[in-house]
């Protein structure tokens, strides 16, 4: 038997703070309690750092397979780790697309073999694979993803009857990308015709616009109301849309929201000094929206804190307008991130710790992660509040090497990642590595 023994850490749980020792013996939380004296062949001093568990993020674009020259299983999820995520679930819009069982299953194949952090992966959605999404087993699926709007990837669903379709017969949670593609088309046209190529960074989010992603929301709340549908819409971006969800705790409710941080964090002052760096899909929007999209999680209209995670290079982000294309690595600064914003006195510790990890777990009935539990996987992570640390190029573990943070001096500090009880980051050291497990699911 394997033991660790974390001595005197502030634990963040469940709406509570407490100073207590956390035992682990084979990778699962074994006991929780003050002042632990019990042999371990590793004990760990957290006496003035604090313990969360481990963020799950909900959503990421880890590249692989097919577009590995952005960024892959292995160096995506080493940088989550090393940013306190110990488990993702990740998008099938790769190449080839995950829309199919089969093609989701060799996916698995490389997660289990590439991943540091444990990992899900979503089927993807199209116009004609409904019979592949009535066949996806929901214990070991995380959930289907389904694009109603067009973003990276070609894999845009929008045919009524297709939308329908899906809707009616996922077996699990659907989850959707929503924007109007026909009303982004044609502002597109509205700009190319005024600039040509030249259209400046700064019109994104009036070209992909609040009413392109209203239109879009609204929709999918409708077809899941009709079909009773588990929806679960990402990365909210405008106040508008937030009246589409009610307030409120995750119990009974069929239809949520998600917020990524980077949405949290950045408006559309920032184009002017980051250009294509935020630039994303939905768009970051203004101050307005940024701040209600705030007081929603705080409410409970958003459920859950992702990052939507989506590596390009840097020679592609250095592209005009049209060629640019859109997505912002952010899994390793987004605790850190999250954090500034605790510092700043925007969320309670608690509020993040619920939005990041118990939330997501109680979503998607995570099986035995995500809450610090006897009996539960010790999926964990140190903090350091009062240790800052500057984001540069140098210390971006991303295949990509950048991140919209460089320059950036984070108030805290990830200290120790644990992933099944193993501490595989360490200050800026990696364990041997060691592949995180398929999540499963209590369905």
């Amino acid at each position: 038997m394997s033991r660790t023994l974390i001595k005197n850490a502030r634990i963040v749980n469940e709406n509570t703070q407490q100073v207590a020792d956390v035992l682990i013996e084979n990778g699962r939380i074994a006991q929780i309690a003050p002042q632990l004296h019990i042999k371990a062949e590793l004990e760990i001093n957290a006496e003035g750092l604090h313990l969360l568990p481990g963020m799950i993020d909900d959503q990421v674009h880890f590249r692989e397979p097919g577009i590995t020259h952005k960024g892959d299983i292995g160096t995506e999820s080493r940088a989550a780790i090393a940013g306190g995520t110990t488990s993702y679930m990740e998008m099938p819009n790769v190449n080839p697309p995950s829309v199919s069982v089969e093609a989701l299953e060799a996916k698995y194949a490389i997660g289990a073999q590439k991943s540091w952090a444990n990992y899900s992966f979503y089927l993807g959605g199209t116009n004609d694979n409904a019979d592949e999404v009535a066949k996806v087993n929901p214990k070991n699926v995380c959930g289907v993803k389904v694009f109603m709007g067009s973003s990276t990837g070609n894999m845009l669903v929008d045919q009524e009857t297709a939308l329908r379709a899906i809707f009616s017969n996922s077996p699990i949670i659907i989850t959707t990308h929503c924007e109007d593609t026909p009303m982004i088309k044609a502002n597109e046209e509205a700009f190319r015709e005024k600039y040509g190529d030249d259209v400046p960074m700064s019109a994104h989010p009036i070209i992909r616009n609040r009413e392109a992603c209203y239109k879009s929301s609204a929709m999918a709340v409708k077809l899941a109301q009709e079909t009773g549908a588990r929806l679960h819409i990402l990365h909210i971006t405008t106040k508008e849309e937030l009246d589409l969800f009610t307030p409120g705790p995750l119990a009974d409710k069929k239809i949520t929201a998600e917020a990524c941080v980077h949405h949290l964090w950045f408006t559309d002052g920032d184009y002017d000094t980051k250009g294509s760096l935020v630039k994303c899909n939905p768009a970051v929007k203004t101050q307005a929206d940024r701040d209600a999209i705030r007081q929603a999680v705080i409410d409970g209209r958003i459920e859950v804190i992702a990052t939507d995670h989506a590596p390009h290079t840097w020679d592609e982000k250095q592209n005009s307008y049209f060629k640019a294309p859109a997505g912002l690595p952010q899994v390793q600064q987004s605790l850190s991130a999250l954090l500034d914003l605790y510092h700043q006195g925007v969320f309670t510790l608690e509020q993040i710790v619920d939005r990041t990890s118990h939330n997501v777990a109680r979503l998607f009935e995570i099986q035995d992660r995500g809450f610090i539990r006897e009996g539960y996987w010790a999926d964990l992570v140190l903090v350091d509040l009062n240790k800052p640390h500057t984001d540069t190029k140098a210390n971006n573990l991303y295949k990509c090497q950048w991140s919209p943070w460089e320059g950036h001096t984070f108030k805290s500090s990830v200290v120790k990642t644990l992933v099944n009880g193993r501490v595989m980051y360490d200050q800026g050291q990696f364990a041997e590595f060691v592949p995180g497990q398929r999540l499963l699911f209590n369905r």
